[in-house]
């Protein structure tokens, strides 16, 4: 079993039972109590559970009971919140929802699609068996296969997607991706650069908003983008071979001057690049100044990553607060939020 679906059972037995002992579950799972005790430890740093002595506990299990927001049955409201993972991007969104259902005493259940669409909807029909009175999620399926959403016969709520205007009652949270793109690019410019690059993830839904960001930002400032290297990062993660060859183009456009800065989405990539321009004899921020996007380890790198730092926390608590609003007034006007992210600056860039 490997360790997110470990992981998974993990959360799912929290959420059937409350608490779990290390030891028991080990059993249960065929695995060590060794192995149990470093997920769960995985687990608590993302905030996705509470350690205790021995075991685990949910979050909202060890803190004191908010007084429960009540639906109209008269029971505590129950929320659902289905996100595509729990390693990558989504925990500071699960901690800042599960922290703002916790101080309404709203229950929320949480599901995992794994990025696969008929993964998401198996949970969507799950949690709604369960009776929650309103969803949040963040879908995974291409923009023009949502209408199912307005089917569902809750409220719900868009986490960090951005489609949904032809989707009856939709509302969303978002990040501004293209405002934090400009923001990177302003700071390049500011910093001394022109002739500033792309590294994008093709395959993120994000892309499109940070391309249009970067786009922007050269063009208000009149700066050329390098047309040929705008978006060198197409290849998925499965093709290795040709991701390689993308990468080795852009660290041979860097060693040619081509280009002196770069912002890269992700923060994985932005770490991935920097051995191979040193392989070439090129220094980061001396030949190169890097920003990477999502600001998960940018800091971790061995030259600390200057890096836009999506508000993930923020999201989480707009987005419970928006459907807790919904259901209390149901005739409010639908909210589309849109919260900036922010641009932390570190050695990479100087």
């Amino acid at each position: 079993m490997h360790a997110e679906d470990r992981h998974q059972a993990i959360l799912r037995r929290l959420r059937e039972r409350g608490s779990l002992r290390v030891t028991d579950f080990a059993e249960e799972l065929k695995v060590s109590a060794v192995t149990v005790r470093r997920d769960v430890e995985a687990l608590a740093e993302r905030g996705l559970v509470t350690r205790v002595h021995g075991g685990a506990l949910l979050p909202e299990a060890a803190q004191e009971p908010a007084t429960p927001s009540l639906g109209a049955s008269g029971a505590p409201l129950v929320f659902g919140l289905v996100v595509p993972a729990a390693d990558y991007y989504y925990p500071e969104v699960i901690k800042g929802a599960r922290e703002a259902a916790a101080a309404r005493g709203i229950r929320l259940v949480l599901g995992i699609s794994q990025y696969r669409p008929d993964e998401e909807r198996a949970q969507v029909r799950q949690l709604l068996s369960h009776g929650i009175d309103g969803l949040l999620i963040a879908p995974c399926g291409s923009p023009g296969d949502q209408d199912w959403l307005a089917a569902l016969g809750v409220p719900f709520a868009l986490v960090e997607r951005r489609f949904g205007d032809d989707v009856p009652g939709a509302e969303r949270v978002v990040t501004d991706h293209a405002y934090g793109a400009r923001l990177a690019v302003r700071h390049l410019a500011a910093s001394g650069r022109g002739r500033i690059g792309l590294l994008l993830r093709a395959d993120s839904p994000h892309s499109t908003l940070v391309q249009e960001g970067y786009l922007d930002g050269l063009a208000s400032l009149g700066l050329p983008a390098p047309a040929s290297l705008r978006f060198a990062i197409t290849a998925p993660e499965t093709d290795p071979l040709r991701r390689d060859a993308q990468l080795d183009e852009f660290t041979r456009a860097v060693g040619d001057g081509l280009l002196d800065a770069v912002l890269v989405h992700n923060d994985h990539d932005a770490i991935v690049l920097l051995p191979r321009l040193r392989a070439r004899g090129l220094s980061v921020p001396g030949d190169l100044a890097v920003v990477a996007y999502d600001d998960e380890v940018a800091a971790l790198a061995d030259i600390p990553l200057t890096a836009v730092a999506p508000p993930k926390r923020a999201v989480g608590v707009a987005a419970v607060d928006m459907l807790a609003h919904r259901i209390a007034d149901p005739a409010r006007p639908l909210h589309h939020l849109s919260i900036l992210p922010e641009l932390k600056r570190r050695a990479s860039s100087a």
